[in-house]
């Protein structure tokens, strides 16, 4: 390939991140069709998008906070604590809508804490969240007493309620509402003053203060949003499973990130889409239940994910380095 060539598809790599993902999710797909009888199944399709929800809907909110330039590693631990919360309540006989709110809402005030401590102390968001996420998996642990908690509320467990569309199709409300977030967020990025206030914090933070922009503001609210996608994790965590265990989700937070580069998002900060974020989290999700169809070993799995995580930083940081020459 000619300089001219990998020129060009650098320019085009930045324009278009979520074009590599949405690729490597098309191979993927095709190599574990072939590779086994079982993957390309409407049934075992479907459930590979289940199995995404969580991890998907944790990526979200963290594609804000690296769009800002930040990162999140207590993401997770924050849903932890929130459906222990949830179940916790409602097996005390809360009513389950109230539960939910209460799971919510700690999220979200998580989320203040980390965006607080950024832009009034001005403290890094790895060093925040690093703390956050020791103090969240200690609180999850104390909460718990050393057991999971079973959950048999109705509200909390609906977004596993499974459909099918055209008669064949299984689908949860749980795939609805995780696209309907995604749009969501996807109009908010691309068609609001907030989303360009968001890119532009992430692309250069003091020229953005110079055009008007209010950084700290913009900061504290992604926290804030990230946060509430976070909550929502929990309750499609619910769904998923109908059990609040402190021991779940250990590494969600290196999942949600792993979801988030793979799909083109820079860790450098104002560069990426939800979409490439989405296709990111289905990648992962075909890849594990590609592999554990073909019976490969769960340790050479996160060793395929680790690999492919590396990869796209490699791909990320050439495609910069070309714009910049």
């Amino acid at each position: 390939m000619s300089p001219k060539d990998r020129e060009s598809l650098g320019d085009f790599l930045l324009r278009a991140p979520a074009v590599g993902p949405a690729l490597a999710l098309v191979v993927a797909i095709v190599v574990f069709s072939l590779a086994t009888d079982t993957f390309f199944d409407l049934d075992n399709l479907s459930t590979v998008v289940q199995q995404s929800l969580v991890v998907g809907t944790l990526a979200l909110g963290q594609t804000l906070v690296i769009l800002i330039a930040g990162i999140d590693l207590s993401n997770a631990a924050s849903m932890v604590v929130a459906t222990l919360i949830m179940a916790k309540l409602a097996a005390a006989g809360t009513n389950g809508f109230v539960a939910l709110l209460a799971g919510v809402v700690l999220t979200i005030i998580v989320g203040i804490f980390i965006g607080g401590l950024a832009t009034r102390i001005k403290l890094p968001a790895f060093i925040i969240t690093l703390g956050t996420f020791t103090m969240l998996t200690a609180v999850s642990k104390l909460i718990a007493g050393g057991q999971a908690v079973p959950v048999t509320d109705g509200v909390l467990q609906w977004l596993g309620t499974k459909r099918y569309l055209f008669g064949g199709i299984p689908i949860t409300y749980g795939m609805t509402l995780a696209l309907l977030m995604y749009l969501g967020v996807w109009y908010a990025l691309t068609k609001t003053a907030w989303g360009k206030h968001v890119y532009a914090v992430g692309n250069a933070p003091e020229s953005a203060r110079l055009s008007g922009i209010k950084v700290n503001r913009t900061v504290l609210s992604v926290y804030i949003v990230a946060g509430l996608t976070f909550g929502i994790a929990a309750w499609q965590a619910l769904g998923r499973t109908p059990n609040a265990d402190p021991n779940q989700f250990q590494l969600g937070n290196l999942d949600s990130i792993t979801a988030v580069v793979l799909g083109g998002t820079s860790l450098f900060g104002g560069r990426g889409s939800v979409l490439g974020t989405l296709m990111g989290a289905l990648v992962v999700a075909v890849l594990r239940s590609g592999l554990t169809q073909m019976n490969v070993d769960g340790n050479y799995q996160d060793l395929a994910t680790g690999a492919l995580l590396i990869a796209a930083v490699v791909v990320d940081r050439i495609a910069r380095r070309q714009q910049q020459s």
